[in-house]
């Protein structure tokens, strides 16, 4: 979407009703969606609003048909759920992609398995056979991955059942920037798109489909930022391999015992998990809690840890070195540093190449060209997590 005129900042773009907007309840079958909700209820949350979009897609009056005609083609969507499982393996290793669409992929075949498939066949005079299909339904949930709303909760709200995703005709148009110039606000009967800084004249409208890393953005919409310009990037160290690193520097069986002895303690304070990552931005920790509080515990004398796990954790104030930011990781205890380092070593050899491999791809604009859109995507994806990786090894050297 291109700004026709210059546009300053708290300029109204475009607003579109909230009957215009596809939701369950605003689906022809929206009542039986709602009577039915129980039996709909699944890990995404998800499922009505695909039942919903199943519907309106083969029904002849359907008053979306116009906006589906804007839609991209399903068959051509570059979601890596898409990709031969060999390249998505191939070109994302280490990166955290392939591990959360195996996950995607599992769920979807579930869910459509045991809810959605059995809804439609249930209601056959609502559903007719050319939409009940795995492969549609896969599209779909890339559809709404990729181009959904999800409406914020007010703050009493938080607690309950998170809101359903919405289809918004004319805002999913728009492409996600870190550096937006355009958001969405919600009101009681319309959703407006506003400009947040000066767009001159013929330049593009950006949206923020929110803080999302590359590999975010990868695994949910299909494209990426080209490093540097995604400054949401982030890479991850999973809360396995910093307990990997710390078990490489145990010398006997005891201290072996005594190290799962502190992670099964940092468990039942529910900072580290099995499946947990920390994460780490180009100028910040964003676990900053969970990151601090392992390598002290992970670090501290076995006589400190004693009375640390029999107070259950201290309630003192917390020590500056707890403080655990991008910029005083130099200053940490070096025990801390060289736990950090042995971890940041451990997650780069997941990846299939090293960072200098990158760079001469980056750098080599004839060899760039002629990689294939996804192998440049992916590129992208391990440059930035690289970059943010090396700037730790230094900082912690």
């Amino acid at each position: 979407m291109l700004a026709r005129e210059s546009v300053q900042p708290g300029e109204l773009l475009f607003a579109v009703p909230r009957a215009a907007l596809l939701a369950p309840h605003t689906c022809a079958i929206g009542s039986l969606l709602e009577r039915e909700r129980g039996a709909l209820q699944s890990q995404s949350g998800w499922v009505p609003l695909l039942l919903a979009l199943l519907h309106e897609l083969q029904a002849p009056a359907s008053l979306w048909s116009p906006y589906f005609a804007l839609w991209p083609e399903l068959g051509r969507l570059e979601h890596p759920m898409f990709w031969p499982e060999e390249e998505r393996r191939r070109l994302l290793k280490g990166t955290g992609v392939p591990e959360a669409v195996e996950k995607d992929l599992a769920n979807i075949r579930s869910e459509y398995h045991s809810i959605v498939l059995p809804f439609m066949e249930a209601h056959p005079d609502l559903f007719s056979p050319s939409v009940r299909s795995l492969e549609l339904y896969h599209q779909l949930v890339a559809v709404v991955m990729a181009y959904s709303f999800q409406e914020p909760l007010e703050e009493e709200e938080e607690e309950k059942e998170p809101n359903s995703p919405l289809m918004v005709p004319a805002a999913d148009i728009l492409n996600h920037l870190a550096k937006h110039n355009a958001n969405l606000e919600y009101s009681a009967d319309y959703l407006r798109m506003v400009a947040t800084q000066p767009i001159p004249k013929g330049h593009e409208i950006f949206n923020t489909y929110g803080q999302m890393a590359n590999w975010q953005l990868m695994h949910m919409y299909g494209f990426v930022e080209p490093y540097p310009d995604n400054t949401d990037d982030t890479a991850d160290i999973q809360m396995v391999t910093v307990r990997e690193a710390a078990l490489q520097g145990t010398k006997d069986e005891a201290e072996r015992l005594l190290l799962w002895e502190r992670w099964d303690f940092l468990c039942k304070l529910e900072m580290v998990g099995e499946e947990g990552a920390f994460v780490i931005g180009r100028e910040e920790v964003l676990t900053q809690e969970e990151l601090a509080t392992t390598l002290k515990v992970l670090c501290m004398p076995a006589e400190e840890f004693q009375e640390y796990k029999d107070e259950d954790g201290w309630d003192e104030d917390e020590k500056e070195e707890d403080n655990l930011t991008i910029t005083n990781i130099p200053s940490l205890n070096i025990s801390w540093r060289r736990l950090l380092r042995d971890s940041v070593l451990l997650t780069l050899q997941t990846y299939a190449t090293d960072l200098k491999t990158e760079q001469d791809l980056l750098t080599n604009k004839e060899v760039y060209a002629k990689l294939s859109w996804r192998e440049q995507q992916a590129l992208q994806v391990r440059y930035g997590q690289k970059m943010i990786l090396h700037h730790l090894l230094e900082l912690t050297s």
